[in-house]
């Protein structure tokens, strides 16, 4: 192996990270394929490749040379990151154990096109969902099933409770990598999980309650407010959360909807219903059986959804609603768009980020775009949307506005440099 392969500025990074690949020794002008696998939990093979030619000093740098072919064509710098598709169809890359990294394996090949035998250089790029000395703390405190991250140091922190979708789980990597970069945030499941049925009769915001006081009595979180930030039925949760809730003072909705979905949510002597929804109106592909529940619920302008609405204008809290345009799942942009419209006739200030060819599950920066998945509760193939650029750069920009968004409304301060 005649050439060198690195990854600056260190081998060794957090998940959310952009680092710089480069080759080193190769013949000027020499046609190479570089190529990514990364092997998930359950053995799913990830790999991306794509096809560059050296400068004439015999180096390649993803971050000025342009990809010719494969996976993505261009400028890319982490390009063979977000594009990595699974060998099997319809796999999403998801992490289960935080404690461990997702080993990036990169490789250079001699030659474009099928004859690309001969390695010529390689390394391994590991990427951490935990950040040095955060603490992954499980929760079971009353009725409440939950993980607590607790960045390094005495704090104050800013407060975080993270919440996942109708797939139900306890899902850990968005909050481990938001306390590795300095917020305590409690993971939270809701459905599906030990005793949680996968599919309640109602879910309770007394239950989401417990734990906004379990994370204020937490010494290190900073006692102005707790945050809470939601993707797709989570994003629903969220906004019902900082409207009923007076501990919430900011609230980001990830793909989510301004109506309560699929539960009802019991208050305090109030119950919100259900969207109502018609699964007549599921379009079903009838190659590979890809669900398309875009059309099922009923329009949100009809006056008999409004019950279900969830009324933020009441909410003093600080909203961020994040949301693609591509998204197959469900209307999220107009869900967005009536909620903001909303507040701002109530007199609130309200951000919102639409993203073009972006889909449903805007994750973090780096995990490739999940255009299709099996919904664990349901059990069908879901449609998620997206195209595989627009999706990348999409998740990398809602993932700075979401720390940004947090830091300064639960901190009153930008993200300390520390912290990017």
């Amino acid at each position: 192996m005649a050439a060198r392969m690195s990854v600056l500025p260190s081998l060794r990074c957090l998940f959310d990270e952009p680092v710089q690949i480069r080759v080193a020794g190769l013949q000027p002008q020499q046609a190479v394929t570089l190529r990514a696998s990364l092997l998930d939990e359950s053995g799913e093979l990830f790999q991306s490749h794509a096809l560059y030619r050296a400068g004439s000093s015999g180096e390649l740098d993803l971050s000025r040379s342009p990809a010719l072919g494969g996976s993505y064509l261009g400028v890319e710098p982490m390009g063979l990151l977000w594009a990595l598709q699974s060998k099997t169809p319809y796999k999403r890359l998801a992490k289960r154990n935080v404690l461990t990294p997702f080993c990036v394996d990169l490789e250079v090949y001699e030659g474009h096109g099928e004859d690309t035998s001969r390695l010529l250089g390689k390394c391994t790029n590991e990427r951490w969902f935990l950040g040095e000395g955060v603490k992954r703390i499980p929760v079971r405190e009353g009725r409440l099933r939950a993980t607590l991250f607790l960045p390094p140091g005495p704090g104050p922190f800013p407060g975080l409770i993270d919440l996942y979708g109708s797939g139900g789980g306890l899902i850990e990597y968005r909050a481990s990598l938001l306390a590795s970069r300095g917020f305590v945030t409690l993971a939270l499941a809701y459905m599906s999980f030990e005793d949680i049925p996968a599919m309640p009769k109602t879910l309770e915001l007394s239950y989401f309650e417990e734990a906004v006081n379990f994370l204020c009595k937490q010494q290190q979180v900073k006692d102005t407010g707790i945050g809470v930030l939601g993707l797709s039925k989570g994003g629903d949760l969220a906004l019902s959360m900082a409207t009923f809730l007076p501990g919430i003072k900011a609230a980001v909705s990830i793909s989510g909807s301004s109506f309560n979905s699929f539960i009802p949510l019991e208050g305090d002597g109030f119950t919100i219903p259900v969207h109502p929804y018609d699964l007549g109106r599921v379009k079903i592909s009838d190659e590979s059986g890809i669900v398309d529940f875009s059309d099922v619920l009923d329009d949100h302008m009809d006056p008999a959804t409004w019950a279900c609405r969830i009324p933020v204008e009441r909410s003093l809290a600080k909203f961020l609603f994040l949301c693609g345009l591509d998204d197959m799942n469900w209307k999220s942009d107009l869900y967005c768009q009536d909620a903001v419209q909303h507040l701002q006739q109530h007199g609130r200030e309200v951000e919102i980020y639409s993203y073009a060819g972006a889909g449903h599950l805007l994750e973090p920066p780096y995990l490739p775009l999940c255009k299709v998945s099996i919904h664990r509760v349901l059990g069908m193939l879901m449609h998620w949307g997206g195209q595989w650029r627009e999706h990348a750069k999409a998740q990398e920009d809602a993932w700075r506005r979401i720390q940004a968004f947090f830091w300064q409304h639960l901190m009153d301060s930008d993200i300390p440099k520390s912290k990017l």
